[in-house]
């Protein structure tokens, strides 16, 4: 049996107040519905990046408000996520149930894609806040915080270019 440790509801307030926050903005050369249908692939995140090394789908689709997801980063934490906002085609949110260490008090994460004609801006937040004696750690690492979730955030572009150009030949 795998240990998980609660963490708190996260909300918009979250979001948008904690201290520990990473607002990233990628222009992606694709069509909106591409890039969408990207974020809700079965192998969404895992397919981009090499930090997140499991991502499972733990909700049948079609996917909407109470979707569930597991994700391992770096092979050791395990993230419960269940998403409170999803708008088809433009925008997704979470907040993750329980992870498998200790420290986290709230994370949560939410995607908006905006259409920019041909290609399409994916603004991606990332907010956490530690248990207050991990506060310090949190704070000394964010700048390699800022590092991993930027390349989680632009990693996607890659992905798209891939597909893309697959699907011409």
């Amino acid at each position: 049996m795998r240990t998980s440790f609660p963490l708190e509801p996260a909300d918009d307030t979250f979001l948008n107040t904690t201290a520990c926050r990473y607002t990233h903005i990628v222009d992606i050369p694709a069509a909106r519905d591409r890039v969408w249908e990207t974020l809700t692939a079965d192998d969404a995140l895992v397919s981009w990046s090499p930090v997140i090394t499991t991502a499972r789908w733990t909700s049948p689709r079609p996917f909407g408000i109470g979707t569930t997801r597991v994700v391992t980063l770096g092979g050791a934490l395990r993230l419960d996520e269940r998403f409170y906002r999803w708008e088809d085609g433009t925008r997704m949110t979470f907040t993750v149930d329980s992870a498998s260490v200790p420290g986290l008090r709230r994370f949560a994460e939410d995607l908006t894609l905006l259409s920019l004609g041909t290609a399409t801006r994916l603004v991606w937040t990332f907010a956490l806040e530690g248990a207050p004696l991990l506060r310090p750690a949190l704070a000394a690492a964010s700048p390699v915080n800022r590092l991993v979730t930027k390349s989680i955030a632009e990693g996607i572009t890659g992905r798209v270019r891939r597909e893309t150009a697959g699907a011409r030949r």
